[in-house]
């Protein structure tokens, strides 16, 4: 088939005026236009019908997998089109930014038959144009018209297809950006709503016991974290404290977590024994930790009358007992973090006496870790000056004089972990 266009001078203005309003009527199309699906389909329509093709075809370029798709196309009998961005005609046009008339596709050697062998179309012309941004050049995809009808693209029909390109690269980063703002929007509806529930997992009241007072503070690293602590009335009435830390932040570890604090208020209400209810969380909870995760916790048991205090800790620390004497004593891990081992026995501590003016500290990680400008980690030995030079005073100004202390130590970095801290003082 010869490639000149042999019609009369005037048949060929009427055809070009007619394939140039359908540019017009693209414009208008796409003016407020917001969804990509919706943009992919107009364009394909009308540049097919503007270039009398059989078929279009406008790939976007997927820049985190580096391939060009589509969902959309004329005459397609599969539902997604996926490659590698450097493949066949499409890629090299993606690859070159360079727009391709080609007049026998079976002679040129970048073109793959696959999709023909897919479809069962037979796919004779091509013409195809890369689909850039209008501002700063990069990437959007590469619009494709197969097997112009009655002859070859012309020349004129390589500069229309580069102005369909044109406006289907406004239209596309449009509904990309609008699209990223609806995600962003909705992530942060999301963690906010999920803020709220977690905030709500959190004690609501805490229980009173005389001779002792109780402060706690959580924040999250995130709107959501994997922090845990509790206080509650044990089965035989003593005070039972839970501190806790999932690996990671965000809606994994705090889903985790929220599995955690359900079967912790079962087994409270029948156990009193830290390591009875440690021991039975374990079992339970391990089989569902995936991908490397873990979870720390520490159970305490506080005889208010006797004041005598019973602990397991399944890897959870620093935890420290600060004498009113002036001595600091560490309570150890007595078991593995949860995740580690297939042995769920978390063995009771020693036990020990909270004497009138003893201070216990139940810290999560996320305390002595918070770095500051110079990437120093504020430590346990910060906390420890913070908490002995608080001696005598209350236990939420305690509280109060370390939550200062942190914030005006860290950093303006964002990447910070979760951050719990439950302070009891015994009074007299």
């Amino acid at each position: 088939m010869s490639s000149l266009d042999e019609r009369p001078a005037d048949e060929r203005l009427e055809s070009r005026l007619a394939a140039s309003t359908k540019l017009v009527d693209l414009t208008a199309a796409l003016a407020a236009e917001q969804d990509l699906d919706t943009v992919l389909q107009v364009v394909t329509d009308r540049v097919r019908d503007a270039l009398s093709g059989e078929r279009a075809t406008l790939y976007v370029y997927d820049d985190r997998t580096d391939e060009l798709f589509t969902r959309i196309a004329t005459v397609l009998e599969v539902e997604e089109i996926r490659f590698p961005a450097a493949a066949g005609v499409a890629g090299w046009v993606a690859q070159n930014r360079e727009t391709v008339n080609i007049p026998e596709a079976a002679a040129d050697e970048r073109w793959s038959a696959e999709f023909d062998r897919r479809t069962g179309f037979r796919t004779r012309s091509i013409l195809a144009a890369p689909v850039v941004s209008n501002h700063d050049r990069h990437l959007l995809g590469v619009l494709q018209v197969l097997n112009r009808k009655g002859r070859p693209f012309d020349e004129f029909e390589s500069r229309l297809i580069e102005a369909f390109a044109a406006h289907a690269a406004a239209a596309i980063e449009r509904a990309q950006l609008v699209a990223e703002a609806r995600r962003s929007q909705e992530l942060r509806l999301l963690l906010q709503i999920g803020h709220e529930i977690q905030s709500g997992f959190q004690p609501k009241e805490i229980p009173k016991f005389d001779g002792y007072e109780i402060a706690q503070w959580w924040e999250p690293a995130e709107s959501l974290g994997g922090d845990y602590y509790d206080v509650l009335r044990l089965p035989d009435g003593r005070l039972g404290l839970v501190i806790g830390d999932v690996s990671g932040h965000g809606f994994g570890p705090s889903l985790i977590m929220a599995t955690v604090r359900a079967m912790l208020h079962v087994l409270a209400r029948t156990f009193s024994e830290p390591e009875s209810i440690l021991s039975l969380v374990s079992e339970t909870i391990t089989k569902d930790l995936q991908d490397g995760r873990f979870i720390t916790m520490a159970t305490f048991a506080v005889d208010t009358e006797h004041h005598s205090v019973t602990y397991a800790n399944a890897g959870h620390g620093p935890i420290m007992l600060f004498r009113a004497g002036g001595d600091v004593l560490d309570l150890p891990s007595t078991a593995l973090p949860m995740g580690f081992v297939e042995d769920h026995v978390v063995p009771t501590g020693q036990l020990l006496q909270m004497e009138p003016g003893d201070v216990l500290a139940l810290p999560t990680d996320g305390v002595i870790e918070l770095r500051n400008d110079d990437d120093e980690l504020f430590g346990r030995h910060r906390l420890v000056e913070v908490i002995q030079s608080s001696r005598g005073e209350s236990a939420w100004q305690i509280l109060d004089n370390v939550r200062c202390a942190l914030h005006d130590f860290q950093s303006n970095s964002n990447d910070q972990d979760d951050v719990t801290l439950v302070i009891v003082t015994r009074r007299d």
